[in-house]
C-alpha cells in the first residue's frame, strides 16, 4: 500500500513539475499579469474604489470574498487550537 502512494505522490509531482514548465519567469514585465492585470489595478483602483491605498484597493474591494475566505480560514484555524490546546479542568472528559 505505500508503494502505491509513493508512486502517486511521485506522478502528481511529476505532473506539477511539467505544469510549471510554460510559466513565465518571475517578475517578467511580458507576463499575462504584469501587462493585462497591473495596469487596470493602478490607474482604476483609486477612481473605482474611492481608496488612496493601491494594496488596500486590491485586498478590500476587488478580492474581498477571497480575503474574507482566508479570514474565516485562519479564525477557524485559531479556534481550533485554542480548543485543542486547552487545560481541562478536573470531572471534564478522560
Amino acid at each position: 500500500m505505500k508503494v502505491i502512494a509513493l508512486i502517486a505522490a511521485l506522478m502528481t509531482g511529476a505532473l506539477l513539475i511539467y505544469g510549471t514548465e510554460e510559466m513565465p519567469d518571475w517578475g517578467d514585465p511580458n507576463s499575462p499579469a504584469s501587462s493585462h492585470v497591473s495596469p487596470k489595478y493602478i490607474q482604476e483602483a483609486t477612481e473605482k474604489t474611492a481608496t488612496p491605498n493601491i494594496v488596500t484597493a486590491v485586498l478590500a474591494d476587488y478580492r474581498s470574498y477571497d480575503t474574507m475566505g482566508e479570514v474565516v480560514v485562519v479564525f477557524t484555524a485559531g479556534i481550533g487550537c485554542i480548543l485543542m490546546l486547552r487545560k481541562k479542568r478536573k470531572g471534564e472528559g478522560d
